[in-house]
């Protein structure tokens, strides 16, 4: 049986990829998270093992990462970076080589032309750290799948294509539960995208900004 610890388990993605798993797999999850009450639903589910606890904290992180077949990170935020350090650190210590990572759209300046103008703009701040995080992972020598989505939104819908790392990103949105789909069938097939870069978009839809902004 695989056992998978997803960090940043309170995202809005992560929690889609947890439920999907949960009903349609037999994977035992631990779910790392800053405030594990959040996820208290799960609490007595037997397949789940809630943890408490800072990705900085690489003690912490240790301490979960054991006995698990492929980490999968949503986390975020302004110190991405930082984050990104010290769970290759600790991978590296626990002899972990599968991670699934969540990272952005313009982490290589890819996304072309009037929209890609206007996301460097608006997601400035967290740019940085897309782009360091990048270098980090693809200079480690671990077994990745970044993941590159569009603008998120909640549709009911799955419905992406993907694109390379050394292709022009397409399109503007694409939904979290496509993100989820994606992440996925890299659980359930962890041998593929291996070394990948990976955009996500929702087909047709290009355009100077996503269509609800």
């Amino acid at each position: 049986m695989t056992k998978i610890i997803i960090l940043g388990a309170h995202g809005q993605t992560a929690r889609i990829v947890t439920d999907e798993l949960l009903q349609n797999s037999d994977i035992e999850l631990k779910l790392f998270l800053r405030n594990s009450n959040r996820l208290n639903q799960y609490q007595n589910n037997p397949r789940v093992e809630l943890i408490e606890g800072d990705v900085l904290n690489t003690e912490q992180l240790a301490q979960a990462m054991q006995n698990v077949d492929l980490v999968y990170s949503n986390v975020g935020g302004v110190d991405l970076a930082d984050q990104t350090k010290s769970i290759i650190k600790v991978m590296d210590q626990a002899n972990q080589k599968r991670l699934i990572f969540i990272s952005s759209l313009g982490a290589y300046h890819e996304v072309p032309g009037k929209f890609g103008e206007w996301n460097e703009t608006a997601i400035a701040s967290f740019l940085p750290g897309f782009r360091e995080s990048a270098k980090l992972i693809e200079d480690s020598d671990l077994d990745y799948t970044m993941i590159r989505p569009a603008w998120m939104d909640n549709k009911d819908e799955i419905d992406y294509e993907t694109t390379q790392k050394n292709e022009p990103f397409k399109g503007t949105e694409v939904s979290r539960k496509s993100i989820a789909d994606f992440v996925i069938k890299l659980i359930n097939n962890p041998q593929i995208h291996i070394g990948e870069s990976v955009g996500l978009n929702k087909p047709n839809t290009d355009g100077d900004k996503p269509a609800w902004i």
